[in-house]
């Protein structure tokens, strides 16, 4: 396994392709380092005594220990640890951990490529076992660039204007195949070592072209990664934690790249592209009750401080809303505990999250969200968006007169209120803050389209059996 050290060390040597406001940029820069420090903890916390146990984990395919984050699930207990893990991990940065894409992607490949293998007699179980065994090995990083940028959504992807809208294949050669398109809002794109491209939606027969799988390099010819950093504010004396950790997001565009066959896993077929799609967005929400727990715990945090700071802890409108909170990040932990114990293990090996609990528990974690947010500002007031600068917590002019009117409750110190308050207005009031918003409602899925599988996918018939029986209905 790698170490942080090792890691960033080879994004230093990775070609450049990486723009950030028109600039082209090395992977090591300031405006990506708050996004390497996120990924850098999952290699640094592989020798913490508190999370080694859970961090790795014993490869199926080789038996060497490996980074949980490169392991293909074969168990309940794997998806278990893997959600708990997030959660941990997600306390320390103070938001998604980003590296549950490649994983999750490596896992929704695993059982389609064997599906796939069986119905059309293809290799692409094969050339994955490959591919994963150097994944492993080399305790690789993977963006899952799943999301096209579609277009005119009121038209299919072979009805667009531009065929270009939809990721697709251009030409089909004996050593591999030329594709171009484009994936948006990728997540870690910018400090990965690969991108996985997957299929982002079912396809028809005359879009097989557009039902397309594949791993490349991060920095391949032929890619451009425009990408949008979201990154905390910079604190100049006033250091803490969550000034450390930040985001990254990517336009990934692929014009004419070229990938060899060992590196393509679907190609053509059409009918599996839903199942495709659909698994990587069911693995990737199992992460999502995790990670969103997490995230709810911090808002949880901050609002119970806020509210201790501020003498009204024990008023019962306060107590209501934590209480709404805490059921929040519950619910949604629970669910996906429930998926991880009502799963199935594929035929494959790969074990996969019941479907219906892993869409509950995300789409219960993205109707909430701004929900949160809203009582993390209605207990902390206005103060979080009109603070005052850092450097006037320290000028000997205004110093003073801050920290006494600062003050709430005479046992808090000033500072310890003014630290709180600064969490709070970056939690509520920076650019970092409207991006996580966002992406607590879209990220994974936005909830309509965990909606949309559970009215596919849910027991509705069962249901009115149920009310039958009790009413006296009998079925003619």
């Amino acid at each position: 396994m790698r170490t942080s050290a090792e890691y960033v060390d080879k994004l230093r040597k990775m070609k450049k392709n990486v723009y950030i406001d028109g600039q082209l940029v090395v992977r090591d820069g300031s405006e990506l380092l708050p996004s390497i420090r996120v990924l850098s903890k999952t290699f640094d916390l592989t020798e913490d005594a508190q999370f080694k146990d859970a961090m790795t984990v014993t490869s199926h395919l080789t038996g060497a220990t490996i980074n949980r984050f490169t392991h293909i699930n074969q168990n309940a207990n794997d998806l278990l640890q893997k959600q708990r893990l997030t959660r941990k991990v997600c306390h320390l940065t103070g938001g998604c951990i980003q590296r549950c894409m490649g994983c999750d992607a490596i896992n929704a490949l695993s059982f389609v490529t064997f599906e796939l293998d069986k119905a059309y007699g293809t290799e692409y179980a094969r050339r994955l076992d490959k591919y994963l065994r150097y994944f492993q090995e080399n305790d690789l990083t993977a963006a899952a660039a799943q999301t096209d940028v579609k277009g005119d959504r009121s038209l299919r992807p072979h009805e667009q204007e531009d065929p270009d809208l939809y990721l697709h294949v251009v030409e089909q050669r004996e050593d591999g195949i030329v594709v171009r398109g484009a994936k948006n809002h990728i997540t870690m794109a910018a400090i990965a070592d690969e991108i996985i491209c997957l299929p982002t939606r079912a396809m028809k027969e005359a879009e097989a072209d557009y039902a397309l799988a594949f791993a490349i390099p991060a920095d391949s010819e032929n890619v451009k990664l425009v990408t949008h950093v979201a990154n905390p504010r910079p604190r100049k004396t006033f250091k803490a934690p969550v000034s450390d950790f930040g985001f990254a997001d990517s336009f990934v565009v692929i014009d004419d790249l070229f990938v060899p066959w060992d590196r393509v896993f679907m190609c053509g077929e059409w009918p599996f592209a839903a199942l495709l799609a659909h698994g990587f967005a069911l693995f990737h929400r199992h992460s999502y009750t995790g990670c969103k727990p997490a995230l709810t715990d911090i808002v949880t945090g901050a609002s119970a401080l806020v509210a201790e700071y501020q003498g009204i802890a024990k008023k019962q409108h306060v107590r209501s809303k934590l209480t709404h909170l805490a059921a929040v990040a519950e619910l949604v932990f629970s669910a996906g505990i429930a998926a991880a114990v009502e799963g199935q293990q594929h035929e494959s090996g790969t074990y996969i999250p019941n479907t219906i609990y892993a869409n509950v528990g995300r789409r219960h974690a993205g109707v909430n969200i701004y929900h949160e947010y809203e009582i993390l500002t209605d207990l902390a007031g206005g103060l979080p968006a009109t603070l005052p600068f850092e450097g006037d917590f320290v000028n000997p002019d205004t110093r003073k007169y801050l920290e006494k009117y600062i003050m709430r409750k005479k046992d808090v110190s000033p500072e310890n209120v003014h630290l709180c308050f600064r969490l709070l207005s970056d939690m509520l009031c920076s650019s970092l803050s409207g991006v996580s918003a966002n992406a607590g409602i879209h990220g994974g899925g936005s909830p309509i389209m965990e909606e949309i599988v559970i009215a596919a996918t849910y027991d509705f018939e069962e249901k009115k059996k149920i009310a039958k029986h009790l009413a006296g209905i009998k079925d003619s």
